[in-house]
């Protein structure tokens, strides 16, 4: 997977093999190398190519997949996809656990449910919003 997901995020940025490697101090032949699977980076170019990239390693070297099993790009630093989750008669969903977990909510919390008609629902702790908010309200004095 590492190899595809290089030759993936760098297609998108729009760069060639030789930009990158000039970014990373090093040869386009060994660049080139790592998108065909040939070698693989030591640790600390792989760490440059997660800043590089504004993704982590693990994102790097592991691709998520959608059910329907096409593989999705390595998500920037911060940024998740934890599953598809699907909404039962009553409107109610389960939030996956992996996602809970990052996220830290737990038993009880209150999540305020914003949402944008053209690119859907978010969830957001109601301490964070309310927080959030004050810090704003206080720039604005």
């Amino acid at each position: 997977m590492f190899s595809k997901n290089i030759a993936m995020l760098r297609s998108i940025k729009g760069w060639s093999q030789e930009e990158v490697a000039e970014q990373l101090g090093i040869s386009r032949q060994a660049y080139a190398k790592w998108e065909k699977g040939e070698s693989s980076p030591d640790v600390d170019k792989c760490a440059a190519l997660a800043r590089l990239y504004n993704t982590t390693m693990d994102a790097l070297y592991y691709t998520d997949t959608l059910p329907d099993g096409t593989s999705i790009l390595p998500a920037p630093k911060g940024k998740h996809l934890f599953g598809v989750v699907t909404m039962n008669e009553k409107g109610q969903i389960v939030i996956p656990k992996k996602a809970r977990e990052v996220m830290g909510y737990g038993p009880s919390e209150e999540l305020l449910v914003l949402g944008d008609e053209g690119n859907g629902l978010a969830l957001m702790k109601v301490v964070d919003f309310e927080r959030q908010m004050n810090d704003l309200m206080n720039a604005m004095k």
